[in-house]
């Protein structure tokens, strides 16, 4: 590949690939081969089913299953260079970016998928938001270092000059029913594509054509996938990326690793770029949800017991679709928490203001301090609770329902959050503060399997 890159550039340095993507001729279909992101899978009844949905489904190299962790990463790197060698996976013919379409019934989505380089934090060019578990990082590391390949990109937003009116994303319109006029009016970018430049330019006009791929998965969204090998309209992506920051949206871990292999190995080289897929969030607002928390050694009724005369606790005896609603009211005029397992909601909100004193760490800006992850960690967890965050006692799940169930079904206690609005994470990221780790989920994410980068080519 060409690792050259343009370092002289103050930003984002984004160069194409060759792109490795599933031969749809030797899989069942591409649906049944894609998955969700590794940290998104968190059930074994999901893992299951992603197997069981196709043999060659992409679970098998993102989360191998063995018996030791040395011996799954060698079954990754085995599987990966067998489907290789059987073209069950194949490098495009020409390097290319490639732009990747999401769309659902209320969301549109496009963005850029390619190799950036891999910056120093201290440049700022790459702003993360949330810290980091070393254990995570250095299994993902070992998994890469195996398969010398990335094969699954990372989610990175910026700020182009798009208006928010020109968003094809508008959630008051038909988006279903823009899908038709795509291919009759050849274009659904929200404006004419000649009044557009830059990477907004060469997206629109790369969805005028027929993509290299399109298929729908079970969660409802369409895929779309486009490659862009022209030279003059890389540079004008190139060109376009290099005056901008990006946010890391999703995979902080993965991006902790990319730079850890990269501090292993000699520069330049492969290593010294990641995968990853850049939204401009000023013509595609993503949704931010919470990442919920579920405590496997506490149960409720302890939990609860544990918060009298510090915090509000009441009892909300409602569908969860109810109690979600009043958890979003309570948390917009302080910190709220929703817990489960019992059978009921338990709406916890106005901390002890003297308590939040005592146990929330000085020295960050206010809205660090004031974020319903940072008063979960400092005040509920290290303070009341005194549960460490470690695996075994703590696990983090996006779905709402999913926490719920195993709360339920396992006897411990649900903590569902409120999400923090993408304005204070940015700002906050932007200062060099990082959130607690797992504090927001940005969606949606890029379905695992479209495109890989094999480090070999």
């Amino acid at each position: 590949m060409n690792t050259a890159g343009h370092t002289d550039v103050h930003g984002l340095d984004l160069i194409p690939f060759r792109g490795v993507r599933y031969d749809s001729e030797r899989v069942g279909s591409l649906a049944a081969v894609t998955s969700p992101p590794y940290d998104v899978i968190v059930r074994p009844d999901g893992l299951l089913e992603l197997e069981s949905a196709d043999p060659h489904n992409i679970v098998r190299l993102i989360l191998p299953q063995a018996t030791t962790p040395a011996a799954r990463n060698r079954q990754a790197a085995d599987t990966l260079h067998d489907w290789l060698s059987e073209g069950i996976l194949s490098p495009d013919p020409v390097p290319g970016l490639y732009v990747y379409e999401q769309r659902d019934s209320e969301i549109l989505q496009r963005g850029i998928v390619g190799a950036l380089r891999l910056s120093d934090p201290a440049r700022g060019i790459v702003l993360p938001h949330e810290d980091v578990m070393p254990d995570v990082v250095e299994d993902r590391a070992a998994l890469l270092r195996a398969t010398a390949a990335n094969l699954e990109p990372l989610l990175l937003t910026y700020r182009g000059e798009g208006a928010a009116a020109d968003t094809a994303c508008d959630t008051t319109g038909d988006i279903a029913g823009d899908a038709a006029d795509d291919a009759a009016t050849g274009t659904s970018d929200g404006t004419a594509s000649g009044t557009t430049t830059g990477t907004a330019a060469v997206i629109a006009r790369a969805a005028q054509h027929k993509p290299l791929l399109s298929t729908t998965t079970e969660d409802g969204f369409s895929h779309r996938l486009w490659a862009v090998t022209d030279p003059a309209e890389i540079a004008e992506i190139q060109s376009d990326l290099a005056r901008h920051q990006a946010l890391i949206a999703d995979g902080h871990h993965r991006w902790a690793t990319y730079l850890r292999l990269r501090a292993e190995h000699a520069s330049p080289g492969p290593w010294d770029f990641g995968l990853v897929l850049l939204v401009d969030t000023a013509r595609y607002p993503l949704r931010v949800r919470a990442i919920h928390r579920y405590l496997h050694r506490l149960p409720v009724a302890e939990a609860l017991s544990a918060l009298k005369g510090s915090f509000r606790v009441r009892t909300l005896r409602c569908p969860l679709p109810e109690a979600r609603a009043a958890l979003a009211d309570a948390a917009s005029e302080g910190n709220a928490f929703l817990l489960a397992g019992d059978g009921s909601y338990h709406l916890v909100d106005r901390p002890s203001a003297d308590l939040l004193a005592r146990t929330v760490p000085l020295g960050r800006p206010d809205a660090w301090r004031t974020l319903d992850a940072t008063v979960l960690h400092a005040t509920l967890l290290d303070h009341i609770w005194r549960i460490p965050d470690a695996p075994e006692h703590i696990a983090y799940i996006h779905h709402t329902e999913a926490t719920v169930e195993k709360a339920e079904r396992e006897g411990g206690t649900a903590v569902l959050m409120h999400p923090v609005r993408e304005e204070v994470v940015r700002d906050l990221a932007r200062q060099g503060v990082t959130m607690p780790r797992k504090s927001t989920s940005f969606g949606p994410k890029p379905a695992t399997g479209l495109v890989l980068r094999d480090l070999a080519f």
